[in-house]
Parts: structure tokens; sequence; C-alpha cells
């Protein structure tokens, strides 16, 4: 009997489902060649070809409304691990309280072989939680370790990283990635375990790095108005077709019919390559669209562009093709694993499951402990938070006393402040930002003198 056909048996004598997550690195929501929103055509790129993500797309479900947790990747990371909002975690008091001996929150994987002691586990590719905590210590069978973002580099380039580009084999380590990845689900099966795989590639980080002859492949295409860096162009091409050698795993390995695939990026992409300075001001003072567009902004800001990410899953019971309008974010994974692995959802993490939603056609309510979305970036120079209920996202800017409101269903682009013309929902919203703050980040909230 043939390795397939032993490894397919198996497979189908494991009654809990394997899981995999595929964390991609600084990129937008039209950055595929795949519609993040059926409704819109500008939602997908004009430049970029990724043609497994499109076809994982038409096989699972897309949420038009999926959200990072974080607009840069290392708060976005540590919040996917333990279900929780960046704001609750912390910034720098993040290493305190997540050491080993001192927290009390369980991780992915814990909660995994909480469930089921034989579930493996595996972390490959970026870490970058820059808090001395490393994936076996969160409870992985087996990892790269505590990787950055410099052990995806071909070469550690600092000084022009924006305007370089290596056209190299094995571009931001996506085939080892991929090669290592495919090994331990094969070893899984084999073993009948089932397993949860987060492969967290380094692309589309900078440097810019890609094949050759994928690189002359985007020179000789006619650039897009929005999407027209060659390099990039390649750089997601070459990750585009590292993710289909793991879908195509899948199916090799017989397991495709018990395996959810999730797939996101930590934040958007970048606003411009080069980044610009002036990275808040409104899109009409830019001469050129940005790289999120029709969204605005992008990493490093809790504008559209710099948290709404692509976010597809297939699987089990998911109908090809369909379409999710409800928000989800990266927090929201762990309760959703937790779900579809059979256990009982923790209702006191920030982070709620949307399992139901996806076999029912996107359609239904999450169960979270509250119906608001919480975002904050931790930055010296502009720190500001975001709450989100529903179409409404309200943003305030610490420094400035700076207060935005936008709703999202009539301007996904936030170029129309509401702030005024709706001050009493803006007030509302704004209340209960302040509460969310004082209640699981106190000492922030003392920082902005929210309350006093």
């Amino acid at each position: 009997m043939g390795l397939i056909s032993i490894t397919g048996l198996r497979a189908q004598q494991n009654t809990r489902p394997n899981i995999i997550l595929i964390l991609t690195d600084d990129l937008g929501w039209t950055s595929l060649s795949a519609l993040m929103d059926q409704r819109l055509a500008n939602s997908k790129s004009d430049y970029h070809e990724t043609p497994a993500m499109e076809k994982m797309a038409s096989q699972g479900m897309r949420f038009s409304r999926g959200y990072a947790p974080d607009p840069i990747c290392t708060p976005s990371r540590r919040s996917i691990q333990f279900g929780q909002t960046s704001l609750r975690q912390g910034d720098e008091e993040f290493r305190g309280r997540y050491a080993e001996k001192s927290r009390r929150v369980a991780s992915i994987p814990e909660v995994l072989k909480s469930i089921d002691p034989t579930y493996a586990t595996a972390h490959f590719g970026k870490w970058d939680l820059r808090a001395g905590i490393t994936p076996a210590q969160l409870g992985y069978d087996e990892s790269d370790g505590d990787t950055g973002n410099r052990n995806g580099d071909f070469v550690d380039e600092r000084e022009d990283k924006w305007n370089k580009k290596y056209l190299i084999e094995n571009p931001k380590q996506v085939d080892s990635l991929t090669n290592r990845s495919v090994r331990f689900m094969a070893r899984q099966v084999k073993q009948g375990n089932p397993f949860y795989l987060q492969i967290s590639h380094y692309a589309t980080h900078v440097n810019f790095e890609t094949r050759a002859e994928t690189y002359q492949k985007f020179v000789e295409k006619k650039k897009g108005k929005i999407h027209d860096h060659p390099a990039w162009a390649g750089m997601i091409h070459d990750l585009d077709a590292s993710i289909g050698k793991v879908l195509d795993a899948l199916d090799s390995l017989s397991i495709s019919e018990n395996t959810y695939v999730f797939f996101m990026a930590d934040n958007g992409a970048v606003e411009y390559i080069p980044p610009v300075s002036n990275r808040l001001d409104h899109p009409d003072v830019f001469e050129k669209p940005m790289r999120n567009s029709p969204l605005r902004g992008g990493k490093w800001t809790l504008y559209e562009g710099g948290i709404r990410v692509p976010f597809i899953v297939k699987g089990p019971g998911i109908k090809p093709g369909s379409q999710s309008d409800e928000p989800v974010a990266g927090w929201d994974l762990l309760p959703t694993f937790c779900e579809l692995a059979g256990g009982n959802v923790d209702q006191s993490r920030d982070g709620g499951s949307f399992a139901s939603l996806l076999t029912n056609g996107g359609k239904g309510k999450i169960r979270r402990s509250e119906n608001a979305f919480y975002f904050h970036r931790f930055h010296n120079t502009y720190p500001h938070s975001a709450i989100m209920v529903g179409d409404f996202k309200l943003i305030r800017f610490w420094k400035t006393g700076k207060v935005e409101l936008y709703n999202l269903a009539n301007d996904p682009g936030e170029k129309n402040d509401l702030y005024k013309s709706d001050s009493k929902r803006a007030k509302q919203l704004e209340d209960r930002l302040y509460s969310y703050m004082q209640r699981v980040n106190p000492s922030l909230a003392n920082l902005y003198s929210i309350g006093k």
C-alpha cells in the first residue's frame, strides 16, 4: 500500500480537525489578485498576481472586514497567540505580564492540547514577540525559535532598504518554511495526530527579495495605477507560490477534508514605497492613491489601510466562494480554533469564535465579551486609539487631542469625518473607549489622564 493511501486512512481516523494559520507580513487588503469584497471591483490589486490565493478564496470564505489586531507586527502576533487585544496586553509591560512564571492566560497550543493532548503543534517563521518568550514556552512542540525580521532577510540591510532589491533563490525563506511545514504535516499524519501549524512568513516585509525570473515577469508587465513595484510584486508572487505548495500537500496527504486553513496578515501594507512621514494626512493631500486604496493609510496607523487585511478561510463545511461581511479580528482566532477542535470557548477573552459563520454562509453573530473592537497604536510620536462598533469607527489621537468619526459602510476610505455632525454618537463611542482603557489597561489610561 502506498504512502498516500496509508496516510489518508489514518487521517480519516482522526476525530479532531487539523488547523493551519498562514500569517503574512505587511500585506494590504488590496494586495492580492483575489477580490477581498466581491461587491467592490477595486478590492484587489491592479498589478500583483496571486493565483494560489485566488484559488483558496474560490474554495473557501473571504471576510470583507477581517482585521489585524494592530497596525504593526509585534502586538498583532502577541494578540493572536492569546486571543486578547493589544490594548489589553500593553506594550513595554507585556514582557513582565506574559513571562512564563507570571502568565495566567493560555496560548493557542496550550488551549488545543487541553482539549486533546495528542494535538501536535508547530510554529515556523517569524515569531517576533520581542519579550524573551519562545514558542516552546507557549507550548509549541516544534519551531524556529525566537525569530525576527533579520532571520528572513538575505542581508541585514538598514540604510537603503526601500530602494534595493535582491534577486535570489528561496526569497524571504519561503521555500524553507514550506518544506519544514510539509514535513511536519506528513509526520503527524503518519502518526495519526491532529495538528496545529502556524506558518508565519517573513514576506512581504522589506527587504525586497524575489527570484530573478519573477522579477523580470513584473518588469515586463504593465504597471497599475495603485501597485507598480516589480520587486514587491515578485516577492508576493513567490510567497503565493509557496502557499500553493502547502495547500497542494493537503491533497497529496489526503487531509483536505479534515483541515481548516486560515490566511491573514499581521497588518496592512506600507502606504507608499518608500513610506512617507505625513501618513496621517487626509488622502486628498497625496497626488497618487495609497497602496491600500480604496482604504486610507497603511502600516503604523489605525486607519483601515493599517488594520483591515486579507482574511480567508477554507475547510470542511465552508461554502466555496462565499463571503462574510461580519467583522472579525486576529484575537478571534484562538476562540475559533478552540470551538473547531471541540472545546468550550472562554468567554473572558476579548475574542469570540466565528466557527458558526464558517458553516452558515458567513451569516450570524459572534459572541464576544462585548460587541466593540478596540485598537491602540503604541507610539511616542503619534499614539492613537480606535473603537469600532458596527459600521462606525472613532479614532482618538492623544497628543493632538483630535477625534475623528467615520461610517465605514458609506465611507470605507475614511474621507468624511462625522465627529462634529454626529457628536452624540461620537461622545458615546469616546466614553466606551475610555471605559475599556480604564478597565483593561489603567496605566495607559492614567498616562493620557482619562477619567481625571
